[in-house]
């Protein structure tokens, strides 16, 4: 479990997280939603601790997160940022291999099980045939992917996935939110698309104006009357064969 209580973010004088608190269950998916600018990514990083909250605390599994070790971390969660540089000389296989690093000691060389590991984890997200490949030379999907191996590998006990689904095309978004959900750990993931966050979460938290708008389950988060002054858009809800979709539209002129 991962909890905030309390937490705050701001940059230069504009808040950006106020007083947020949030709970990430065992064995559930926790999305991240709301529009552009609400804070899910700055969130989510107060979550695994790349920014400390001057307020407040986070907590994992009721330790708290500043008391950890990098290594004690890193095997508890395992992070998927959005990449923003690739310039690296790894192999897409060594660049998975990275993920079995907190399980060393230091000096210590991976070994046939690290390997075998690394390899089961590029299988899962469908990149196996990447394994000799730069990872540098890779589109932005297959690295999303070979990212996605990697925190496989590290076999953390928690998830947290910074728009996993990011230039993957619809397949691939479906396989990856599939495999997170089938994972079974303490998953927490920044979405935009409310229609994968309404079939792969159990848990959403919508965040607008700095703070959080409503918290709760799918079926009760994703309610056009919480959504539509959120994100200023019309939206319909229809639940078809046990799953549930929203459509969108824009407000008409009188309705505006």
């Amino acid at each position: 479990m991962i909890q905030a209580a309390d937490v705050s973010w701001r940059y230069g004088a504009t808040p950006v997280i106020d007083s947020v608190s949030v709970a990430a269950l065992p064995g559930r998916v926790l999305g991240l939603i709301g529009p552009n600018g609400s804070g899910k990514t700055t969130l989510l990083r107060l979550l695994y601790g790349a920014l400390r909250s001057p307020t407040g605390r986070v907590t994992v599994d009721s330790d708290g997160l500043q008391s950890l070790s990098p290594r004690e971390s890193a095997l508890r969660m395992a992070v998927v940022v959005q990449e923003t540089g690739g310039e690296t000389a790894l192999t897409v296989a060594e660049m998975v291999l990275l993920g079995r690093g907190p399980h060393l000691s230091t000096f210590q060389r991976t070994g046939p099980a690290d390997h075998e590991i690394a390899a089961r984890s590029l299988a899962r997200v469908g990149a196996t045939h990447l394994g000799p490949r730069p990872f540098s030379g890779l589109s932005g999907g297959e690295r999303q992917r070979v990212l996605i191996a990697r925190a496989l590998a590290q076999q953390a006990t928690h998830l947290l996935l910074d728009e996993p689904t990011n230039h993957l095309d619809i397949r691939y978004q479906h396989e990856v939110l599939g495999l997170v959900r089938g994972l079974g750990t303490c998953s927490i993931v920044v979405l935009h698309d409310l229609n994968l966050a309404a079939r792969y979460c159990d848990d959403l938290v919508l965040l607008g104006d700095g703070g959080v708008v409503a918290a709760g389950t799918v079926d009760e988060v994703l309610d056009p009357a919480i959504l539509e002054p959120v994100y200023g858009i019309g939206i319909k809800r229809l639940d078809l064969d046990g799953h549930l979709h929203l459509l969108f539209h824009p407000f008409t002129q009188e309705a505006a």
